[in-house]
């Protein structure tokens, strides 16, 4: 009996080849595509196991198996190596507080861990996957900037709420928030953290969460709840498209959840575009 071909862990030699396969959708790979950019394939230098799935040194998916489990896989590869992924993660245990990625990957994956690891938390199959290559459509808000390292304290209260309404648990009940505020601090230190601040109050605010050379991933827009309904999020959102494009990559992109039709039009308004799904498996 033949057996299915099984996922490895990949290493400095697999990078070319990993390379090879996130190109073939800059946007839909683009965080994947940031960390092996900045760190390369070993998991020494990646903090984490990189899977790889193909024949020979040629790759056909692969997955990040980190805090988050991110999978990447091409068209029509996605059955076979979500049951390697699978296997390799089973065996392994759940370590993720998230699976992410593209909605292809996802779905086949969560299917065949469901059993091991669900219930989960929430599911969210349906998470359109936006991007824009051009100048904003509406004009941008200019008093939207690059957070300072020395307003960090005046952002992070902002940032705690908007993932507690996000995702649905505060990012303070794990080491009493510590990761989440390096993280926070990390993006504010590499000019990645963006917010409208008044008065000491965060009226707007949004990361660049991910970065690749060919593309970046917005995340977190969140306006604080006495303020929406003005258009600032628009507004906003079209700040961070030009910083952005003039400052990190020259494709914007996010993904928002389908059930959430204001954001969806806000997003359109500014001129982002569809191009994908993605998908979550929150723990």
């Amino acid at each position: 009996m033949l057996r299915a071909p099984a996922a490895r862990v990949l290493d400095d030699a697999d990078e070319p080849a990993v390379h090879r396969l996130l190109a073939t959708d800059p946007i839909g790979a683009c965080v994947l595509a940031g960390r092996v950019e900045a760190a390369g394939t070993a998991a020494s230098s990646l903090g984490a196991p990189l899977w790889g799935f193909g024949a020979g040194r040629e790759l056909d998916a692969v997955c990040l198996a980190g805090a988050n489990l991110i999978p990447f896989t091409a068209p029509g590869a996605e059955r076979a190596a979500a049951a390697a992924f699978a296997e390799r993660a089973r065996r392994s245990g759940r370590r993720c507080s998230t699976i992410v990625g593209p909605a292809a990957a996802v779905a086949p994956l969560w299917q065949l861990l469901a059993p091991h690891w669900g219930p989960a938390r929430d599911h969210r199959p349906n998470q359109p996957l936006m991007a824009i290559d051009g100048p904003p459509a509406v004009a941008a808000e200019p008093r939207v900037r690059p957070v300072r390292p020395s307003e960090l304290e005046t952002l992070l209260p902002a940032a705690v709420a908007m993932f507690t309404e996000e995702v649905g648990v505060s990012p303070l009940r794990v080491d009493g928030g510590a990761g989440y505020r390096a993280r926070v601090a990390e993006l504010v230190r590499a000019g990645q953290s963006l917010a409208w601040i008044e008065r000491g109050e965060v009226l707007f605010k949004a990361e660049i969460g991910a970065v690749s050379r060919a593309a970046c991933q917005v995340q977190g827009v969140w306006v604080a709840p006495s303020h929406r309904g003005r258009g600032i999020g628009t507004a906003g959102t079209a700040a961070v498209v030009e910083y952005a494009r003039s400052a990190i990559a020259p494709v914007v992109s996010l993904y928002v959840n389908d059930f959430n039709g204001p954001a969806r039009g806000a997003y359109r308004r500014v001129g982002f575009r569809e191009v994908g799904q993605y998908a979550s498996v929150l723990f």
